[in-house]
């Protein structure tokens, strides 16, 4: 292979791989932004964290080779819909399909499938929400759809879908019987846990329903991009004690 044609190939793999870092960036934009406004604006954000990935050239190898893909970039681009990967947690199962309703609202975010692992498990007990999606890209030679994942989990299905992870790496793929046994029983307790949080949730949320009166009338009061909220009888006094001391 000649020097001119490595360097095209080299550029053609860093922009390869650069759409997908760019469609991470705008993924998270998106989300950062509905975090930004649960926290300003209202009175709970369904939003615990938010991650994000994009495979490396290995990985996207491997994945190639075990769903026996055409090893060129246009076959890998079209058929390995997850190269780009954002991930968001969440407390509840509730949250999970909130979030998911708002992102297939967004403008310009295409969503192509929706994959409904906490309805329909996967036989191991993995839970999830998994969006595929196809996001706009705006460089400078144009726009370019690029496919993304986008997995909304809670905390609980977070913690053992980590697990699972781990134990695929170390034993290659090919966990031990017992162990998979042990992980499907940890999952159904997962999603136990879950559904006692979701029911301890709707019971707080109705009591504050029920409950909602104060004795006193309360005010916002924004310092440094951060809401406060004080009655306003104690309001008027400080800025009455400020008024006296000028």
């Amino acid at each position: 292979m000649h020097l001119q044609e490595l360097e095209r190939l080299k550029q053609e793999i860093v922009r390869f791989m650069m759409m997908y870092k760019f469609a991470v960036d705008e993924l998270t934009t998106k989300i950062e932004i509905l975090k930004q406004e649960f926290h300003f604006i209202h009175d709970y954000n369904p939003i615990e964290h938010v991650t994000s990935r994009v495979k490396s050239p290995e990985s996207i190898l491997q994945k190639a080779m075990r769903k026996k893909v055409e090893l060129t970039l246009p076959s890998i681009k079209e058929n390995i819909r997850d190269i780009a990967g954002v991930r968001i947690v969440c407390s509840f199962v509730s949250d999970i399909y909130r979030i998911s309703e708002m992102l297939q609202k967004q403008a310009g975010l295409h969503v192509e499938e929706c994959r409904d692992y906490i309805t329909n498990p996967k036989p191991n007990g993995y839970r999830s929400l998994h969006l595929i999606v196809k996001v706009p890209v705006f460089t400078s030679e144009g726009t370019e759809n690029v496919w993304a994942e986008i997995q909304i989990r809670t905390i609980a299905m977070d913690f053992w879908a980590s697990l699972e992870h781990k134990l695929n790496y170390k034993y290659n793929y090919e966990i031990p019987q017992p162990l998979v046994d042990e992980l499907r029983t940890a999952a159904d307790a997962v999603a136990q846990l879950d559904s006692k949080m979701e029911r301890i949730r709707r019971e707080v949320d109705n009591f504050k329903a029920n409950n909602h009166h104060t004795d006193f009338e309360l005010q916002e009061l924004w310092l440094n991009n951060q809401k406060f909220n004080l009655p306003a009888d104690f309001l008027h006094m400080l800025l009455e004690a400020n008024g006296n001391r000028k």
